[in-house]
């Protein structure tokens, strides 16, 4: 077999590939796309819907694609392992087009309801006529269909030691179960480790947000969410509902929702404050604090440092507020702005790692070493968001992780500089009464495993009042 970087052409780039077999199926629009996400960093939940509307898949086949696509996605880890056993060699060693079609057709012997004999066949048909990739998969999927997966997989990781074979048998990196269960030990709940890893391996149900003022959440279904204005969404496409269709509701997992609710709810708006999206794309958080500020009669800025995300913002905003202004450039520029917001949201880059039910890919692509640079950029957008705000006023510091280097580190250290952490677990206690609420001190974590939400960390800080300032904070 060739070598898997000189498959990839010059400068890592892959080579013009040459389809095949153009067919529009299921299998290969999954097999295409689980490529494409390998070779290419290209984002599945962005090119898979493209690609389906592409190959004019029906109802029934879309659905097949995108549970194969996200499932290979979801379990790719553990389904390379079985295919580097079976095959007897590195998986970078394989070239990427043979490899993508390895592992859809092992996701399909292991967790789907497909014939041993229709997944090898079918997935081998989608290397055509060539006869060496053909004859070199033919033999590792006989290889692998002839034993249960899960069989061989207990076999594998018998072989390690325990928190590798825990990683394995989750499909997760080992450094990410590591940091997952420091989380968990720091709200003593370290047994729930194995709860969360599952949770991360269910596909999530569709979330909506009435957008206040807009929208009420009964227009959007009856199975509730963990957010007071979130609902399930019903079976079947969302644009169907006609509030989402008409911009009123949208799509938004339930622990964004809180967040912004954390900001907009914490204390009474007074009419004319400033508010500021700090790291708005791609909008769907700046869209709920529109619709608040709307309501309370403030003001709504947005900021973004990619240009493209900010035309996402853009486009999430013009349903509510058309005219926020959406400023486009580093967020860490607004320290220089001193005194001037009455509440910022945070929403920070981070790893991810609370997201990664929605974003399968994910988990494989993120490393140990991308924490310490994003840690630093955090606390630096911490330290202008703090400048940003006015004495008395209140930052929103928000994360789609919970890893604790980017959440309990980076939070002491602003407290270290003098922020003053407001008690975020009343404020989500009062807002959505009846929700679970994780995390220690005045911090907040959510959980899949508990919440049905992303694992968001949220902490709402205050800027001390000025020295000889007699009023209240707002």
């Amino acid at each position: 077999m060739p070598d898997r970087q000189q498959s990839r052409g010059r400068g890592g780039r892959p080579p013009q590939r040459r389809r095949i077999d153009e067919r529009p199926t299921p299998r290969r629009v999954a097999q295409e796309v689980v490529r494409d996400v390998d070779v290419d960093d290209a984002y599945a939940n962005l090119l898979l819907p493209a690609r389906i509307r592409e190959a004019g898949l029906d109802a029934q086949d879309a659905a097949f694609a995108t549970e194969l696509t996200y499932g290979t996605l979801r379990w790719q880890g553990q389904l390379d392992a079985v295919l580097s056993a079976a095959a007897g060699r590195p998986i970078d060693e394989i070239d990427p087009t043979t490899l993508s079609v390895l592992r859809v057709a092992v996701h399909q012997l292991a967790r789907m309801r497909v014939p041993a004999h229709a997944a090898v066949h079918e997935s081998i048909e989608l290397l055509g006529d060539h006869r060496g990739r053909r004859g070199f998969a033919n033999a590792v999927l006989r290889k692998v269909a002839a034993t249960p997966v899960d069989d061989q997989v207990d076999a594998i990781a018998r072989t390690m030691g325990d928190d590798d074979a825990l990683a394995l048998r989750a499909a997760h990196p080992t450094w990410v179960v590591r940091a997952l269960r420091r989380s968990l030990d720091a709200e003593g709940a370290g047994a729930e480790l194995d709860d969360l890893l599952a949770a991360d391996n269910d596909a999530p149900r569709v979330q909506l947000v009435a957008l206040p003022g807009l929208a009420e959440p009964e227009e959007l279904g009856d199975e509730p969410t963990a957010s007071p204005v979130g609902r399930l969404a019903p079976s079947g496409d969302p644009w169907r509902v006609p509030a989402v269709r008409d911009g009123r509701a949208r799509v938004q997992d339930a622990g964004s929702q809180l967040a912004a609710l954390a900001l907009t709810r914490a204390t009474p708006v007074a009419a004319g404050e400033r508010w500021l999206d700090l790291c708005a794309g791609p909008g769907g958080k700046a869209a709920l604090l529109a619709a608040e500020a709307r309501v309370g009669d403030a003001h709504l800025e947005a900021n973004e440092l990619v240009p493209a995300r900010a035309g996402l913002v853009r486009q999430a905003l013009a349903a509510v507020d058309p005219d926020v202004e959406v400023s486009v450039g580093d967020g860490r520029r607004y320290g220089d702005r001193d005194g001037v917001y009455d509440r910022i949201l945070l929403d920070a880059p981070c790893t991810g790692l609370g997201a990664l039910r929605r974003r399968p890919e994910a988990r494989w692509r993120k490393q140990p070493s991308d924490v310490p640079e994003l840690a630093r950029l955090q606390g630096e957008l911490l330290r202008a968001a703090m400048r940003a705000v006015k004495p008395g006023g209140i930052v929103a510091y928000v994360t789609c992780s919970p890893h604790l280097a980017e959440t309990r580190a980076i939070v002491q250290g602003a407290i270290a500089d003098g922020a003053e952490a407001i008690d975020t677990r009343a404020v989500l206690e009062r807002v959505a009464p009846g929700t679970p609420l994780g995390g220690s001190g005045a911090a907040v974590q959510l959980w899949p495993h508990r919440n049905g939400t992303d694992a968001m960390f949220v902490q709402l800080l205050r800027r001390p009042a000025a020295a000889g300032d007699a009023s209240e904070p707002r």
